[in-house]
């Protein structure tokens, strides 16, 4: 059977929902929702877990993982261990400063670039996995800090720009999950916010 995780990065808790940095958790929130799925805690993953089965031998796990940020790797390294993923079948939705509000970028390869969720997979998980990089990026206050920054809140107008491109970003995530990275980048990073293929 061919399994795939797909992880939303964010911090667990009611304190931290509609964050900046909370919002690989919201696409894969949204993609579970449009496919009906239910969510399960499972405390042995330290996860909440979402099981999608398309059709027969295919099965996706849809993944938010409860250790906080900075410890999502480890979460990710027993999932991947359990149900023995290759690294390279596994995709994280995650925020990222560099790209522009609104726009999604897809890679494999890079740095952490300063995100404390990709430095603990590069930690526990390695290299290789398919990065789904949602922006965030936007003006903030000269004398505001970063970490306040991606824990604070989109605006009004931030807030209603990300309600519109949601569907945009669940499209993204599976032409990414149904066609793979190469075809993924080619559409999506060249891509100047106009809605996906259908995949």
């Amino acid at each position: 059977m061919s399994v795939t995780l797909i992880a939303g990065l964010g911090n667990p808790g009611r304190e931290y929902a509609g964050t900046r940095h909370n919002l690989g958790f919201t696409v894969v929130e949204a993609l579970a929702a449009a496919e009906g799925l239910d969510w399960q805690r499972e405390s042995r993953f330290q996860s909440e877990i979402a099981r999608w089965t398309p059709r027969p031998g295919i099965t996706r796990l849809l993944v938010r993982p409860l250790t906080y940020m900075n410890e999502s790797g480890r979460a990710l390294r027993q999932l991947l261990d359990f149900h023995r993923v290759p690294v390279q079948d596994l995709i994280v939705a995650y925020d990222d400063l560099t790209i522009e509000l609104g726009r999604v970028k897809v890679s494999v390869t890079g740095s952490a670039g300063g995100h404390n969720g990709i430095a603990s997979l590069l930690e526990h998980v390695g290299s290789g996995f398919l990065r789904y990089r949602l922006g965030i990026g936007a003006p903030r206050p000269a004398d505001m800090d970063l970490k306040d920054f991606v824990l604070g809140r989109f605006t009004n107008e931030q807030s209603i720009q990300i309600e519109q491109l949601l569907n945009t970003f669940v499209d993204g995530l599976r032409l990414l999950i149904n066609r793979g990275p190469a075809e993924a980048m080619n559409i999506l990073n060249r891509r100047d916010r106009h809605e996906p293929e259908q995949a």
